[in-house]
């Protein structure tokens, strides 16, 4: 069983795991902590990009000799295969780690696993490690790879005009592509140079919004957040096509002239509210 400094290297790596939201995909993001033999952490890592080094060789790479018999904290099962990067199953064996505390397995892991894999090489492994609140950062991408489609999520204004797009910075971080009101498409985080590395489409169907969507998740893309009013997400509605909703009730927002009331759509139900200084902003998940 994980000890108490062990859970607080993976509340670590979790924390860490999710400044990689809306740039690794369609990796998915993982953070990892390396203890040493005295259960002092002497490195640490998250996997920023595709194609770029994993959480599990950053935080190698940072400890070092240290490393050796000590224990690697990682929030997704290590890698078995060998793709643009090497096998994070073999790095931890050959930087001689003695344990590997693992919150949720992969469900995209080739062959026995990187679990089974470590396991052979006579390394201690525990699986399950506080798995619910690794979920907060790991679940929607799991969660695609059972629907085939991005995750949506709208976030909009209700105000005195009724509902508006709204540009909430934190959504825009999380998501890998915008879907703007016009049916432009872009990507939500592109790289230092301001270019994107998904192979997305340009623009939106609004008759097919689930072929948009195939489209984004063939690209890429594993979440998607829709900048526009009813307009825009309606379709996406009506075929229950959106996760979560993000709704900013201004002041003035519940003097609406036209009657409709309603702050959120039918079939959600609000999950967290938190107040602003102008402002109630309410998230809601699909009850």
């Amino acid at each position: 069983m994980a000890n108490p400094t062990e859970q607080a290297a993976m509340r670590r790596a979790i924390a860490l795991s999710a400044h990689g939201l809306g740039t690794t995909s369609p990796n998915p993001p993982v953070g990892c902590l390396i203890l040493d033999v005295t259960g002092k952490p002497v490195g640490e890592g998250y996997h920023h990009r595709k194609g770029e080094a994993h959480a599990e060789a950053l935080a190698l790479a940072q400890a070092g000799v240290r490393a050796r018999g000590g224990t690697a904290i990682v929030t997704l099962e290590p890698c078995n295969h060998h793709g643009r990067t090497p096998p994070c199953r073999q790095a931890l064996i050959d930087a001689r780690i003695a344990r590997v505390v693992i919150s949720l397995i992969d469900p995209t892991s080739r062959g026995e696993g990187g679990a089974a894999l470590l396991r052979t090489a006579g390394l201690d492994v525990e699986v399950g490690v506080l798995a619910d609140e690794t979920r907060l950062v790991l679940g929607p991408w799991m969660e695609t790879l059972n629907t085939r489609h991005p995750n949506v999520w709208w976030a909009y204004t209700f105000g005195p005009n009724g509902v508006a797009a709204s540009d909430f910075s934190r959504i825009r971080t999380h998501a890998d592509a915008v879907i703007f009101a016009d049916g432009r498409i872009a990507e939500a985080v592109p790289d230092s140079h301001g270019v994107g590395i998904l192979n997305i489409p340009d623009r939106h169907d609004p008759a097919d919004p689930f072929a948009t969507l195939r489209a984004l998740f063939d690209g890429g893309v594993r979440t998607v957040q829709l900048h526009g009013g009813y307009e825009l997400a309606g379709p996406f509605l009506q075929r229950s096509l959106i996760n979560q909703i993000t709704a900013r009730l201004t002041a003035e927002g519940h003097g609406k002239s036209d009657g409709k009331w309603e702050i959120l759509p039918d079939g959600f139900a609000i999950s967290g509210i938190t107040r602003e200084a102008d402002a109630v902003i309410i998230e809601a998940a699909l009850s």
